[in-house]
């Protein structure tokens, strides 16, 4: 499994914190950017590659994108042919899981205006970890 990793401005900062957590744990991950904090960056110009990244290969690759609220970029990312891209951004973790037993979801799309660190990363685990 490959994770290509993307954020806009907004999600930047818990992007490069997921980053380091999928390091230490031996992920094979590569980022799409940003690679730094621009307030006047957009994120289609890095959810799309990405997304279309997951595409090429989309029962191995995985992605992992990250706005403010994660809206727009589930919907961007689900424009790409060969994504299912799933929106979180607190709440229930269930819906994580469900999003990959029952939808088979490659890609996930976080909202980091709603999220802490330790939530974000305990939907990323859980996301990773169930299968369809």
């Amino acid at each position: 499994m490959k994770i290509y990793l993307a954020s806009d401005h907004a999600g930047f900062e818990l992007k490069e914190q997921i980053k380091a957590y999928l390091k230490e744990r031996d992920f094979e991950i590569e980022d799409i950017g940003s690679f730094a904090y621009e307030p006047d960056d957009d994120y289609p110009d890095f959810v799309i590659p990405a997304a279309r990244k997951v595409a090429e290969d989309p029962e191995r690759n995985r992605g992992i994108v990250l706005g403010g609220s994660g809206q727009g970029e589930a919907i961007v990312a689900n424009k790409v042919k060969g994504v299912y891209a799933a929106h979180y951004y607190g709440g229930s973790l269930e819906i994580i899981e469900l999003s990959r037993r029952h939808n088979d979801s490659n890609l996930l799309s976080l909202g980091a205006r709603f999220l802490s660190k330790e939530l974000a990363l305990r939907a990323v685990d859980l996301w990773l970890r169930t299968s369809f």
